[in-house]
């Protein structure tokens, strides 16, 4: 079984991506999202989704607590 956990990213700048990775034997992409500043993406991990990438300034809120990802310097 997966765990169905919801994420919140919000981003804080323009031109965040966030990145679904695959589960598996072998580690692959298979989904991507842009998102420019104010906009919010609500992502699960599902069965297909083992981990989310977050590239860029954003705000992401989980049960656990929420974390600040930093842009480029």
């Amino acid at each position: 079984m997966y765990n169905s956990d919801y994420i919140v990213i919000k981003a804080l700048e323009d031109g965040v991506n966030v990145i679904g990775l695959t589960r598996g034997a072998d580690t692959r992409f298979h989904h991507s999202e842009k998102l420019d500043k104010g906009e919010v993406l609500i992502a699960q991990f599902t069965e297909h989704t083992s981990a989310i990438k977050v590239r860029g300034k954003a705000l992401i809120q989980t049960q656990h607590g929420e974390i600040y990802s930093e842009g480029k310097k």
